[in-house]
């Protein structure tokens, strides 16, 4: 072996020992299973944001322990957690700083609690059925990584040899890929959390701003650990390619805030859906979401974006529309109508839980019903008031959903001719009875929807 060869086994050793855990458990058994190239599990799944610091005046793992059963019992599938490492305090933002300026990527922001306690988290979720994905963060570190020091190669650097901030992100640095040794030290990192909290997934920031070469090694690497699965923080096609389960729909709900405000009609989700069919693979599973921590920091959503009672149509949609895999951010079961401070403490005041049945109607709907998996079929309905009305079909082998929807501020009455929709049924909402005809008229109020299982 030749002098570099072996100190470039000696240096990348030293560097994933800092991401391992002599004491670490074994995975606990999972599910296997998949469909479509996807965890089985998540076919049918749903997703709720946890933002820690802020959900309860503690802010701790232990503190939100309490919340457990009650996200079990509103239907919640699986939960994800923003970032749970610790921050960097050079060029910090704010007092708290933001949790995506990393500073170590095996430890626990002691913010939170410590490693004993997240991982007693983690099983206690498990123990409801809960699943677990947390939030990670491989485009940037935090500006005081000990990387900087211990392997300036690691980042991306100006001519003067520093490291780089990407965007308007001066409290983080940029990663570069081009280094074997990070992306060989990054997947060493993400496999700890595996090994040592048997985790069931990642939700990856900017995904897209990570080399596609990084993700077509990691992702195979750390599926054969254990069923995993893998978000996205992106609206891209190829990331998919690159191994990824599900992304975002930034084009849908972009989309979804123009007809709030009245500049877009309902046919204007025709178009997007089909860029989706057009542009994304067939297996490419989407997160549609009224809300998460990005939207509600800097742009008010959903209280502003969609007002109101204009609200609870798109929700609707989010958790039945075609490919859909729901989003829920922490607060909006509440719901807090203002933002939640980004950079500093800000508690979330829970109390009332205002929207907890109309979504619990919803992700139990999602959770159980096989016409609302990733991979169930999609089906337009033409009404008779297409401009203001959103209606469809969702079906797999004998179940099937009808949603309706009045995506408009005044009332209408939509009669659907399709055959499709004939049948005897349930409102999800109402739990009333009906039997459908072709040719039936909806009835409904301003923002109004309608539900119905067969």
């Amino acid at each position: 072996m030749s002098y570099k060869k072996l100190f470039y086994l000696v240096l990348l050793t030293a560097v994933i020992s800092s991401c391992s855990n002599p004491q670490d458990k074994s995975v606990a058994s999972s599910d296997t299973a998949t469909i479509d190239g996807h965890p089985a599990w998540i076919m049918n799944g749903n997703i709720y944001e946890v933002n820690m610091r802020q959900y309860t005046p503690e802010g701790t793992f232990k503190a939100f322990s309490a919340h457990l059963q009650r996200l079990k019992d509103m239907g919640v599938h699986t939960l994800w957690f923003m970032p749970i490492n610790p921050i960097s305090k050079v060029d910090r933002k704010g007092t708290l700083g933001s949790y995506y300026a990393v500073s170590d990527y095996t430890a626990i922001n002691p913010e939170y609690g410590n490693l004993e306690d997240w991982n007693a988290l983690v099983k206690k979720a498990h123990e409801l059925g809960l699943k677990v994905v947390i939030d990670w963060v491989p485009n940037h570190t935090g500006a005081d990584h000990p990387w900087l020091k211990t392997h300036p190669d690691f980042f991306v650097q100006d001519s003067t040899g520093k490291a780089v901030s990407q965007f308007d992100w001066t409290d983080t640095r940029k990663l570069n890929y081009a280094n074997q040794e990070l992306t060989d030290s990054m997947i060493a990192c993400m496999k700890y959390w595996v090994t040592t909290s048997d985790i069931d997934g990642f939700r990856c920031d900017v995904a897209s701003e990570v080399a596609d070469a990084f993700w077509l090694k990691a992702i195979p690497e750390l599926k054969k650990q254990k069923n995993l699965f893998f978000l996205a923080e992106a609206d891209k096609p190829n990331m998919h390619t690159d191994g990824f389960d599900a992304t975002y729909t930034w084009s849908d709900f972009s989309m979804m805030k123009l007809i709030a405000s009245g500049k877009r009609n309902a046919l204007a989700l025709d178009s997007i859906i089909n860029k989706t069919d057009t542009s994304f693979p067939k297996n490419a599973m989407r997160l549609y979401f009224t809300s998460n921590h990005d939207e509600n920091s800097w742009n008010k959503a959903d209280f502003a974006t969609m007002p109101g009672e204009s609200h609870a149509p798109f929700a609707v949609l989010t958790q039945t529309i075609k490919r859909s895999l729901p989003l829920i951010y922490s607060s909006q079961e509440e719901p807090l109508l203002r933002s939640i401070s980004f950079f500093e403490k800000d508690t979330i005041p829970f109390a009332k839980f205002g929207r907890a049945p109309f979504y619990k109607k919803l992700l139990n709907l999602h959770s159980n019903n096989p016409a609302l998996a990733s991979n169930a079929n999609f089906s337009k309905l033409v009404s008779s008031a297409d401009a203001q009305v959103y209606a469809f079909t969702r079906t797999a082998g004998k179940s099937k959903v009808l949603v309706v929807v009045n995506l408009s501020g005044k009332a209408v009455d939509a009669a659907i001719a399709d055959a499709a929709i004939a049948g005897d049924a349930s409102e999800l909402f109402t739990d009333k009875k009906a039997g459908i005809k072709a040719g039936q008229t909806f009835n409904l109020p301003a923002w109004g929807y309608q539900v119905y299982t067969y």
